[in-house]
């Protein structure tokens, strides 16, 4: 998006279960490096587990967060790339095949967009719809885990891929409360491929390494391995999960939990064991904190059972040279990494932004990785234009970072 004085904008717009955050990035030193101008929030009560269930509570959420991002930034936002969430997305193998006509004849980009579009021929329910595909490697007359074919001669071309379809309802809703808002959608993809944009460096991605972004209402896993997509998946269970634990367990309110869950959920043997003393509508209150603690690891447990699940679907438990990076709100608990590292076999870590620049202290909170991702998609990703997002999109997995590698001095 252009500005009135030329300087071009990009802006992520992550629409979640519990919150929608907004992040503006621009182009503006010599060294053509990103910097955030602009950011902001608000709280979402219009959704449950990532869809929407009531247009008007998300609009008006979305309309919060975008002023408040204008408001800082001085940019006028009117489109934006969003992520789609929701237990609905899932990611699904296909392969296509074409013939490669001619004698001799090198493959063209021609041959490569047919034998993609020949990989999403495939039978789907009614209400459900191809949102992105990733072509994982090809093969060319029996060569095969070909990166890249054009320019290479053959007459059988075959290419894998990972296909991400969602449900038809839940894309239109969240299609009319963009619409609603005044926002168009310039791109769209799941929450855990932006979030790894955002935190995941190309050796990570080459090695393979699993994004895990929890948020409040689902948690998104995203493979990635040979700098390639491998499978993607959204589990139905996030913070919110937790907070309704630490209320029944602990006897106590919603709001109660929450703040408990926010200032003293940890993981591991190192939490201090004190009495937890809060102070929350007036009242005092308090707590074991090896309650809080057993609490706690029970449900991260549980969750961290459906990752392993996910990464046992490709034959990848224990088996990610990369480990596992974690990103989301729900993934600041104290603890978390050391509990993966055992439960699931594998060195884990919370992601940390990559270099940008501007206002970057400001959104090093993990709930913001998502927003942050949107808006370096939306910088990479060419722009044809507004869309309602209704039809496929065939994109492979960029980085930002290495695609400008020689604008990019740092």
């Amino acid at each position: 998006m252009n500005s009135p004085n030329g300087e071009q904008h990009f802006i992520g717009l992550d629409i979640g279960t519990a919150n929608v955050h907004c992040v503006v990035l621009a182009i503006g030193d010599p060294e053509g490096r990103p910097s955030v101008i602009g950011y902001g929030s608000a709280e979402n009560q219009g959704m449950r587990r990532g869809t929407v269930v009531h247009v008007d509570d998300v609009t008006e959420a979305v309309i919060a967060a975008i002023t408040a991002t204008e408001r800082l930034s001085g940019v006028r936002i009117n489109q934006a790339t969003v992520n789609i969430n929701g237990t609905h997305v899932a990611g699904n193998n296909s392969k296509g095949v074409v013939a490669i006509s001619g004698v001799n004849r090198p493959v063209t980009e021609e041959d490569r967009a047919r034998v993609e579009d020949a990989a999403t021929v495939v039978k789907l329910p009614p209400n459900r719809e191809i949102v992105q595909l990733f072509a994982k490697s090809y093969a060319l007359d029996g060569q095969t885990n070909i990166k890249d074919p054009i320019g290479m001669t053959g007459v059988r071309l075959e290419v894998d891929t990972q296909l991400i379809t969602a449900a038809t309802p839940n894309l239109r809703s969240l299609d009319l409360t963009l619409e609603k808002a005044q926002v168009a959608i310039d791109h769209r993809t799941v929450s855990g491929l932006a979030a790894a944009e955002a935190v995941m460096s190309r050796q990570q991605k080459e090695a393979g390494t699993v994004l895990v972004d929890i948020g409040a209402g689902t948690t998104n896993v995203a493979v990635l391995e040979d700098g390639e997509v491998q499978h993607v998946a959204v589990i139905p269970a996030g913070g919110i999960n937790l907070t309704n634990d630490l209320a029944i367990g602990l006897k106590t309110d919603l709001d109660v939990a929450e703040e408990v869950k926010l200032k003293h959920a940890w993981l591991g043997s190192s939490g201090d064991k004190k009495p937890v003393k809060l102070k929350a509508g007036g009242k005092e209150y308090e707590f074991s904190s090896e309650d809080i603690a057993m609490i706690t690891e029970a449900r991260m447990e549980h969750l961290l059972e459906y990752v392993d699940k996910e990464l046992a679907r490709i034959h990848r438990s224990g088996n990610l040279p990369g480990g596992v990076v974690f990103s989301g709100g729900g993934a600041k608990i104290p603890g978390l990494a050391e509990f993966a590292r055992e439960q699931l076999a594998l060195p884990a870590r919370l992601g940390s932004l990559r270099p940008v620049g501007g206002l970057v202290e400001s959104i090093q909170d993990p709930a913001y990785f998502t927003a942050v991702g949107l808006a370096l998609l939306d910088m990479l990703l060419p722009s044809e234009g507004s869309h309602t997002g209704s039809s496929l999109v065939p994109e492979r997995f960029f980085s930002v970072f290495d695609s400008l590698k020689n604008r990019l001095k740092f």
